[in-house]
């Protein structure tokens, strides 16, 4: 077991964030600052000249690249030049080694290019709560980037926010309460609202399904008339496989029925059991998690938000551990791309004793 001490890294981490301009002494083609003074995210990235191709930068500057992000886990590329969906792949795959394929879905999404997808497709009038990409998942990627094509006449932001604060804000008797229990993931498919199974896991054979979810850990039952239901259990803190810090990072608070907007909640309660909606969420041993606990979460997650609004050509690359996405309401055209690259397992991450890792929690 490594010696870990997250007091002493999220020092480390979050040193007074200056406003000076830095001029990359090994690249003079761009400048970097934060995008605002005394926010730890996200470094704003830009050509000091006109035309530079962003995609020939990132080639060049990869290590550069994947060292900030870890450091202050959002980049936003700003003013550079990229031609459309052909371009954001390349720059993912120069970066990160190419886009992974969206499994085991949980939202609404059309594919435009190979692994890039649209921003979820929810009504314009909603807003979609602080989560991290796949958190609920056993398999998630550590990469997430986004490609503002076109933004929106008005609102439509992006919120991003840091996991490492997060955690850190967070009750300590919460923090212990979901470290020694976990949480327990229940979906239902086939119930005439949300994905279906066959788009969760993109086929149409049962078997497959089932092959799927053993491998991963998740627990299969079918239900009549071809309806499924899933039960997971996973870690609700977990340690970043390069910075070997411990972050906040599930779904705990994001799947809840009680984090819903009111009005579909309500709906969802009139139609559905509490067994049988389509997502909701316990603790590990398959207690509720108490009303408290999820207004304390939900109030963390959202004074942990960064806001900025999309300029056309704008690039976004999240370290997925280390920052929550989150998306503001929205009047007209908008157009948000995303790609998620470096598929990471949870179990591997979540290697240490409870007690050590309570007793490191406890220096927060």
């Amino acid at each position: 077991m490594r010696d870990l001490d997250l007091k002493r890294q999220g020092v480390r981490s979050f040193k007074k964030v200056s406003r000076k301009v830095i001029t990359l002494s090994h690249d003079t083609l761009v400048q970097v600052q934060p995008l605002r003074e005394g926010q730890s995210l996200p470094l704003l990235v830009q050509p000091s000249v006109k035309g530079i191709k962003l995609l020939a930068w990132v080639q060049q500057n990869r290590e550069w690249i994947q060292t900030k992000v870890l450091h202050y886990g959002a980049l936003l590329f700003r003013d550079f030049s990229i031609a459309g969906v052909t371009e954001f792949q390349q720059c993912v795959k120069a970066v990160s080694g190419g886009a992974l394929e969206y499994r085991f879905r949980a939202s609404p999404r059309t594919e435009v290019g190979k692994h890039v997808y649209t921003a979820t497709n929810y009504p314009a009038d909603q807003s979609i709560f602080p989560h991290n990409e796949h958190a609920f998942s056993p398999i998630f990627p550590l990469h997430l980037y986004f490609f503002c094509d076109i933004p929106a006449q008005e609102g439509g932001e992006t919120p991003i926010g840091d996991t490492r604060q997060l955690l850190r804000r967070i009750a300590p008797e919460v923090r212990e309460q979901f470290l020694k229990k976990k949480i327990m993931y229940v979906r239902n498919y086939g119930d005439g609202f949300g994905l279906p199974w066959q788009t969760v896991f993109q086929t149409k054979d049962k078997a497959e399904v089932e092959a799927y979810c053993r491998r991963v850990g998740i627990d299969v039952e079918w239900k009549g008339g071809s309806r499924l239901r899933t039960r997971q259990v996973g870690p609700a803190i977990m340690r970043h496989p390069r910075t070997e810090e411990y972050v906040w990072f599930n779904h705990g608070t994001f799947f809840h029925v009680s984090t819903l907007e009111a009005t579909i909640r309500e709906a969802l309660l009139k139609e559905f059991s509490e067994e049988d909606l389509p997502q909701n969420t316990y603790y590990g041993d398959g207690n509720p998690i108490e009303s408290h606990v999820l207004e304390h979460l939900r109030a963390i997650y959202q004074q942990a938000m960064v806001e900025f609004p999309w300029q056309q050509g704008d690039v976004v690359f999240l370290d997925n551990m280390l920052a929550l996405h989150a998306r503001k309401p929205f009047v007209g055209n908008r157009r948000i791309l995303v790609a998620m690259a470096e598929a990471c397992r949870s179990e591997d991450l979540y290697l240490c004793q409870e007690e050590e890792l309570g007793c490191q929690i406890q220096t927060l």
